[in-house]
């Protein structure tokens, strides 16, 4: 029976990809990101996005998505950005019912 390889990280996967993600924020009030693959949710406050990189999550006021290309894996943000933070998977699911309401 042949070995098994060791199993690959999503940053590995990302690594080997060879993918580019991107991100110029101009003082806090615009922001273009590349490598977007997904829009998981937005409003006023919160936009996160899944990207080549990580789910990232911007929280702020005012957030607008002013232009989203998912073919080419780009988004431009507008409004005042108070936090970007990647995670490993969606900060979002397995939230329960209070965590929701709590938010």
């Amino acid at each position: 029976m042949a070995a098994k390889g060791p199993d690959l990280t999503d940053e590995a996967r990302r690594k080997r990809s060879g993918l580019q993600h991107r991100v110029v924020m101009v003082d806090r009030e615009s922001m273009m990101v590349d490598g977007v693959a997904n829009v998981e949710s937005f409003d006023d406050e919160e936009i996160i996005l899944d990207t080549n990189a990580g789910v990232l999550t911007v929280t702020g006021h005012d957030l607008h998505i002013r232009q989203l290309n998912l073919e080419d894996g780009t988004i431009e943000i507008e409004g005042y950005v108070e936090t970007c933070d990647y995670f490993d998977e969606s900060p979002k699911k397995g939230r329960g019912l209070l965590g929701r309401l709590l938010r």
